[in-house]
């Protein structure tokens, strides 16, 4: 049965939150399937550190395949070539599943290739393709020498990087990217305030009667969130990039008090018109969870579009009153960043990651007086 990707990534994230997970790492095999899903993943800050791709001709794949046997009983799978079983039982018992001819094969490859070339930019610096045409434990050694080694960063100091910019504007998924490539931490203002409710910290207890009464989080007790979280090892010694705060000149200012000041604040302008074309079109099945966008991504049925429903904060009166209070705000932040590089967010997201990279790799610029 298939799901949709909304609810897949969702699955996902709980999967790879639990305890075992954190202590000991995971393997994702053959997921993300689509750049979609590619995107999303990242989106939450679900970085893998390797990426192996395995990589064989169509008709080596192809013969594999028809090769495949299953033992109904036990659901071990079986090959007439490289992995036939000792037992004349098990051996008279096996079946061949369902969905391995030569055909089904081709046209499963077929969709491979298409969404796998998507895929690949989205994990630039830590791809490495291995010939999956050679035996197995060559394979094997050539992955795991490959996933013990540590890789460096291009990045010549400790980054901590600032992405301001209105709702809509594309940050979380810059800050993702950033996350991914550098190996920073990525701090969401919005998401560590949630996390904190949900851990039952005595931050927390504070935090949720105002998430219960739909107001805003007082200032003081945000920054205590905020320095609890950077002031940790990890964002020490890798660095950070944060979002969602400041929103404000008396929070940039409360920041700096606290010793955490960025040394890298990218300010991403999107116009009114394009943000409204990104939020408002916006739209979810009540029924299966999935999120669509009636430009980028259509429902493929009428009856879908039918039941589709809006967030109310993506009205266009609440986008509204949310960019105004923005745009007032920013030109002070901007005055209070003095070297802070404004960037044109209203483009594909790859070309603005990579203005905002050539920022942090470049040493600042000096401001002429």
């Amino acid at each position: 049965m298939m799901i949709s990707n909304t609810l897949f990534i969702q699955l996902l994230q709980e999967r790879l939150g639990e305890e075992d997970c954190i202590r000991r790492g995971w393997i994702l095999d053959g997921i993300p399937e689509t750049r979609e899903q590619a995107l999303m993943i990242q989106s939450l800050g679900l970085i893998p550190k390797h990426i192996i791709m395995l990589k064989a001709p169509d008709t080596v794949l192809i013969e594999r395949n028809l090769g495949k046997r299953i033992d109904p009983q036990t659901g071990e799978i079986y090959h007439t070539t490289f992995d036939w079983p000792s037992d004349p039982d098990v051996q008279n018992r096996l079946v061949e599943p369902a969905g391995i001819s030569e055909l089904e094969t081709a046209q499963k490859l077929l969709d491979y290739h298409r969404n796998i070339i998507r895929i690949l930019p989205s994990y630039p610096k830590i791809l490495k393709t291995i010939s999956a045409d050679q035996p197995c434990v060559d394979v094997f050694y050539q992955a795991l020498t490959y996933v013990q080694s540590n890789h460096r960063t291009n990045a010549p100091f400790t980054p901590r990087v600032l992405l301001c910019g209105p709702q809509g504007s594309g940050k979380s998924l810059q800050a993702a990217l950033l996350a991914q490539k550098y190996g920073l931490v990525n701090v969401c203002c919005g998401q560590l305030l949630k996390e904190t409710v949900a851990d039952k910290s005595s931050f927390g207890e504070l935090i949720e009667p105002f998430f219960e009464k739909k107001v805003t989080v007082p200032d003081s007790i945000i920054i205590k969130v905020l320095v609890q979280r950077l002031e940790k090892q990890d964002c020490v010694q890798k660095g950070w990039v944060l979002h969602g705060f400041p929103r404000d000149l008396d929070q940039a200012q409360m920041l700096k008090k606290v010793g955490f000041s960025p040394n890298r604040v990218f300010f991403l302008n999107v116009p009114l018109d394009s943000i409204i074309e990104r939020l408002t079109l916006r739209r979810t099945d009540p029924v299966t969870g999935e999120r669509f966008h009636l430009m980028y991504k259509p429902p493929p049925t009428m009856e879908i579009q039918a039941r589709l429903l809006q967030n109310p904060k993506d009205s266009e009166e609440q986008i509204k009153l949310e960019m105004d209070l923005f745009y007032r705000n920013s030109a002070e932040l901007e005055q209070f960043y003095r070297q802070a590089i404004i960037l044109n967010g209203d483009q594909d997201p790859y070309t603005v990651f990579e203005y905002i990279e050539s920022g942090i790799i470049n040493p600042l610029p000096t401001k002429v007086s």
